[in-house]
């Protein structure tokens, strides 16, 4: 059938005598079991209803003249036909090695009970509709099948259920179109590429023996795919190309896709000082910090610029040895270089402005979770960046893993089945098998913006890296690895062959390779030791913010606030909702006031106003978790949304806000990458309840907390981690915030916990107002939950007109002479303390309330200074809800050890130290809370110290 067949206009008519009589055979199976015909057929019946004999050229005399035995050759045909397509990458040559092909089931004519006459007779059209013109007959049709789904390529799209996706995979593959010849000169450039990739590594082999590296070889055809996929990328006009990889053939991709020069990369092995090559703190340059990191985990920059005046921006980003944890942050890169932020309402997207390239371990892809995650991301709205690449670097073992031991299924790329992504296995011996691969990919993004995955099939020439031995783990596969040619030598065999190159050329090939790999070693310092010297945190850094005015004028805040509460004629706000909306906008005119999430919608309008774009996206952001924010509401009756935000009259950026799926890692990710790749962006990512960040830990560990200093990687993402205990159990009480406190050093991070809708208030425009400057930092806030409503965090409209973000907060007293302890604390739990302090009778001006509301980087000179006024004190307590083994206590201790007298005890209110966070039963969580409270502001030290609560 062809591709005009199934356009609006079709008709059953253009099938005719007895394919007609099959089609209208096998409606009478559909109506009795949908699911048992062909789902092509199955979607044309669904659409297009049942065949009509009327419309057939031919009559009904000779549709019924057909014998049941025809019909039967018939349907047994196209059944082989489609068990081709489905399964012949069973059979194809797509392993350098043991092909394990399955018996001759499926493919055999016998199996059918078909003979090569009853092929013969059966029309062409009806087994392969695109088969080119030399195919005459259903019998050179079945040949043909076999040949295109069982060569060095393989294809897997049964499982993409769209069906014009699927019929343009199948036509684009049958109809020859894929398999293009090359020209002498595209051959010859392959040859010297491969020649490039394999000399490359021979030479470090032998020149720094014993060193790891991750040697590409046995996937040296990785480095032209991404050759092709960059060329054809840039020629449609894509301005940028963001490409994630793990460390295997690294260092080959900086060297010849990124343009790293071999001397760099061979002072890197010989710990050289190359200081001049080396991008400063500051620069543009992605790829240095302070402290730095190994050669195979840097990235690159690189900007291409191509002989017909196009140009675009390459990036290989930088990754720890965490594999696949680079992959959302790659598809964050891409969706923040697709859209355009300079106008209000959402960013306008044009998934052809950038496009990314992931390239997986065949160990890894299954057997990394967050693989899956990001692949869910692929057609989300919030997240959906174009249609990805993803390339599997087969080399069919991980670490010292055998496949058969390291996943479920039978291919690496299984996984991707359950996301719809076509799937093509090519054996990475045939360069331009692989060469094929690309192209369908390229065309097959290009015209649907979907994801397509290559899974390249090869082998690992050494062991997991240069100084494991393979033989003793797999003696047999490395064995014939140790006598295969590589694929270089293989393919320059077969332009030999045909007469393309000479042996000389070759010889010619390879020395120049050789000689160029000289000439830049001999450009390496001589000394073989870097000096030593102790790491210096950069002084824009160390000297952290500057001082921000952060304040908005109320005339301003009293437009916003209108704008706010506004929305079109006719749209039907759920009652409740709007009696709460309308009750915050009265309060603020009223009474001055502003509450929690007031002052966050505040905070965004009034950065929109000044031009810097915001991208919020969590689990349920868009009302929030605790249905404060509702920044997009639905209309009650006819679910249509509205946000207000969007159609800002005054706003000079857009606003992006995302329900996001139910996932931290690839979510919070994706947001990183974004917020890298548009530094000028409010990127914030609110996890449901700060519990679950710990899914996304390594985003926190290898990327958040330290890209600065191994990279030189900035970012002022924003993270907003709901902590607080509220006896709801250990998974939704705790934020971790020790975690955070643990990974603080080097004004990495800001990490706060405040009380008071003005601290929101100037928090988060202050981290606007720092995002295109030097001293910008990512910001965790550990948010609240209970405190969203609770009266004591409401502010004044004066404190966000006026006032600024106070690292701490101070409860007032009349007699300051009088204080013998202040109690610091943190969060929630200072409320619980001031509504305690203000139900106890008698003498107060004994004890003194802080909150400490910035936790890093510490305000040891606020505190220092809050001290030296009261000459009386003679306690300090810290309070906390959190177990004494978690919290804030180890990290605050020693600091306020150092800067209390020595007159002046430290100790610790708080629950004893604890293997879970937080009590399951409400009951007892709320007599542990009465208890830390009234243990805070009633004991002596001296009952202090012979209680249960621990110095």
């Amino acid at each position: 059938m062809s591709e005009s067949k199934f356009e609006p206009n079709f008709s059953w008519k253009n099938f005719h005598g007895p394919n007609l009589g099959y089609v209208m055979e096998l409606y009478d199976q559909y109506k009795i079991d949908p699911d048992s015909i062909d789902m092509e057929l199955k979607e044309l019946f669904d659409k297009w209803g049942p065949p009509s004999l009327e419309e057939g050229e031919r009559s009904v005399q000779d549709s019924s003249a057909i014998s049941p035995n025809k019909m039967k050759k018939v349907a047994e045909a196209v059944k082989l036909a489609n068990n081709i397509r489905t399964y012949g990458h069973l059979y194809a040559s797509v392993y350098p090695f043991n092909n394990n092909a399955p018996k001759n089931e499926f493919l055999q004519l016998e199996e059918y009970d078909l003979t090569k006459e009853d092929l013969l007779e059966i029309p062409v059209e009806l087994l392969c509709e695109d088969a080119p013109e030399n195919v005459q007959n259903g019998l050179q049709a079945y040949e043909y099948l076999k040949s295109v789904y069982s060569k060095s390529i393989s294809f897997e799209f049964s499982h993409v259920h769209d069906y014009e996706e699927k019929t343009w995979l199948k036509q684009f593959v049958e109809s020859g179109k894929l398999f293009k010849p090359h020209s002498k000169e595209k051959r010859l450039s392959l040859l010297k590429r491969l020649s490039e990739v394999e000399g490359f590594e021979q030479f470090l082999h032998k020149t720094f023996v014993g060193q790891k590296r991750f040697s590409i070889e046995g996937l040296d055809m990785l480095v032209p795919i991404l050759d092709g996929l960059i060329e054809s990328a840039v020629q449609e006009g894509t301005q940028t190309i963001n490409i994630g990889m793990a460390h295997r053939g690294r260092l080959n991709v900086l060297a010849h896709v990124l343009g790293k020069p071999y001397e760099i990369i061979f002072s890197e092995f010989q710990h050289t000082p190359n200081k001049e090559l080396v991008p400063s703190e500051g620069s543009s340059g992605i790829n240095y910090g302070w402290s730095g990191d190994v050669k195979y985990h840097l990235g690159a920059d690189k900007q291409i610029k191509e002989s017909n005046m196009r140009s675009a921006r390459l990036t290989l980003a930088n990754n720890p040895s965490h594999l696949e944890f680079i992959d959302p942050i790659v598809e964050g890169y891409t969706r923040a270089a697709q859209e355009d932020r300079t106008e209000k309402g959402y960013p306008v997207q044009d998934s052809k402005a950038a496009m990314a390239v992931l390239i997986h371990g065949d160990a890894a892809f299954p057997g990394e979770g967050i693989v899956a995650e990001t692949l869910n991301l692929n057609r989300l709205k919030g997240y959906q960046a174009g249609g990805t690449i993803h390339v599997i670097a087969n080399n069919m073992i991980g670490f010292t893993t055998e496949s058969i031991d390291s996943r479920s299924t039978k291919y690496a790329s299984d996984l991707a089945k359950g996301y719809e992504i076509p799937i093509v296995h090519v054996n990475a011996d045939d360069p331009e098998a692989c060469l094929a691969a690309v192209f369908i990919a390229i065309e097959y993004r290009k015209r649907f913006n979907r994801d397509f995955l290559i899974d390249l099939i090869g082998y690992r020439r050494f062991g997991h890296n240069e100084m494991d031995e393979p033989l003793t783990t797999q003696p047999l596969l490395y064995g014939k690895i140790q006598k295969h040619p590589t694929a270089r030598a293989l393919y320059a065999e077969t332009l030999k062959r045909d007469g393309t190159v000479t042996s000389e050329m070759i010889e010619n090939i390879l020395n120049e390779v050789q000689d160029s790999l000289h000439r830049a070693y001999e450009k390496m310092p001589k000394t073989s030791m870097a000096p030593i010297y102790d790491i210096q945190l950069p002084a824009i850094v160390q000297n952290g913010f500057p001082e921000i005015n952060t304040v908005v004028e109320y005339s301003r805040l009293k437009n916003l606030n209108e704008d706010l509460v506004n929305w079109p004629e006719g749209f039907h706000v759920f009652p409740k909702l709007q009696r709460i909306l309308e009750r915050r906008a009265k309060s603020f005119i009223e009474d001055g006031k502003v509450d929690w999430s007031l002052a966050e919608t505040m905070a965004f309008a009034s950065i929109l106003e000044d031009g810097t774009p915001i991208r919020l996206t969590g689990q349920d952001a868009q009302r929030a978790t605790f249905a404060q924010r509702n920044i997009v509401l639905h209309d009650s009756k006819t679910g249509e949304s509205y946000s207000p935000l969007h159609t800002l009259q005054r706003a000079k950026a857009s606003f992006a806000v995302y329900n996001s799926p139910l996932s931290e890692g690839s979510v919070l990710g994706f947001e990183y990458g974004y917020n890298v790749f548009a530094p000028e962006t409010l990127v914030i990512w609110e996890a449901q309840f700060g519990d679950f960040a710990n899914a996304a830990q390594v985003f926190f560990d290898q990327f958040i907390s330290s890209g600065r200093a191994k990279w030189g990687q900035k970012s002022g993402l924003v993270m907003l981690l709901p902590h607080g205990y509220e006896g709801q159990g250990p998974e939704h009480s705790s934020g971790r915030v020790e975690r955070y406190l643990q990974m603080s050093a080097e004004k990495n991070w800001t990490v706060a916990n405040v009380t008071s809708a003005a601290q929101y208030f100037h928090l988060l425009r202050r981290q606007a107002k720092i995002l295109k400057r030097a001293e910008v930092r990512p910001l965790i806030v550990m948010t609240p939950k209970s405190l969203l409503r609770n009266p004591h965090t409401v502010s004044n409209v004066a404190e966000l007109s006026e006032g600024q973000f106070k690292p701490i907060i101070e409860q007032k007293e009349q007699f300051p002479e009088r204080v013998t302890r202040i109690v610091f604390s943190t969060g929630k739990v200072s409320i619980d303390l001031l509504d305690k302090l203000n139900s106890l009778e008698g003498e107060k001006d004994w004890v003194k309330l802080v909150r400490i509301e910035e936790l890093y980087p510490f305000p040891e000179k606020e505190i220092k200074q809050l001290l030296s006024r009261y000459s009386s004190l003679k306690e300090i307590l810290w309070v906390q809800e959190e177990p004494q083994n978690m919290g804030a206590w180890n990290y605050i201790e020693p600091r306020l050890r150092a800067i209390a007298k020595d007159s002046v005890s430290v100790s610790y209110v708080g629950r004893r130290s604890r293997q879970s966070t937080a009590e399951g039963d409400p009951l007892i969580h709320k007599n542990c809370q009465e208890r830390i409270v009234t243990h805070a502001l009633t004991i002596t030290n001296k009952e202090l110290l012979r209680g249960g609560l621990s110095k």
